[in-house]
């Protein structure tokens, strides 16, 4: 065996070890709980830009991006610009041709003047409408024509309705081998109590759709992988695998 595949090998069992060890994981989960008043996702940026993600889901992004080097990336979310200028950034790293397309029902002046001003905005195209409106997707649709590799990564509405009906939308979009990534999937996992003013909660949210979801649709599969080897993130079951044409 070689020195790669010993590491690989190494690195497979960890994330077993991990997935094993069940404190351990109540532990993330406690984690994510205490730090959460603080908006700790809110502390950190990407080349200047506020991503509002935990450093481990990024990390995840990466290597998702890297290893798939997708054509297309469609988020829905764009607030300060942050996962889109990332995204974009990992698409001018590999070097080929790949575009980014940010949705948003609000995108505010003081953001669009900054993501357009960026150097990454060369491979950005920003669409301000609902998600899930038909017209909207009628351009994203346009732009994914003649695309080899999708990718979707939805973070807007957390309503379970809003995403069940994002996921049926955009998932025909997503190629063989790619993924759908559902972000705050963890709102299921909070306390009751911590989403006072917002329309979403335990048994409302993004991952209560994500279940909803795979139980009709085949094409896609929870990679419980990520849950595993990230411990702590924002998207357990949220890291969908698109394993059929």
């Amino acid at each position: 065996m070689s020195e790669v595949k010993k590491f690989q090998e190494e690195v497979k069992n960890n994330i077993k070890s991990l997935s094993e060890d069940k404190e351990l994981q109540l532990l993330s989960n406690k984690w994510i709980e205490k730090i959460s008043p603080h908006k700790y996702s809110y502390n950190f940026t990407w080349m200047g830009r506020p991503i509002i993600q935990l450093p481990q889901d990024i990390i995840a992004l990466q290597e998702i991006i890297w290893s798939i080097r997708p054509d297309l990336i469609i988020e829905t979310g764009v607030a300060h610009g942050g996962s889109i200028i990332f995204h974009a950034s990992m698409l001018e790293l590999i070097g080929e041709d790949g575009e980014v397309v940010g949705i948003d029902i609000d995108i505010r002046k003081h953001n669009r003047v900054e993501i357009e001003n960026h150097p990454m905005f060369k491979r950005i195209t920003l669409i301000e409408g609902s998600s899930t409106d038909q017209e909207v997707f009628a351009q994203v649709k346009e732009i994914s024509k003649n695309k080899k590799k999708v990718m979707v990564i939805l973070d807007s509405n957390h309503t379970h309705q809003h995403v069940l009906d994002e996921l049926n939308l955009f998932s025909p979009l997503v190629t063989k081998g790619s993924y759908m990534i559902v972000l705050d999937t963890v709102i299921e996992d909070m306390p009751e109590d911590s989403f006072p003013n917002r329309p979403w909660g335990i048994g409302d949210n993004p991952k209560t759709a994500v279940w909803e979801f795979v139980k009709t649709n085949d094409r896609f599969v929870i990679e419980k992988e990520f849950n595993h080897k990230l411990m702590i993130t924002v998207a357990p079951d949220g890291y969908l695998l698109c394993v059929g044409d």
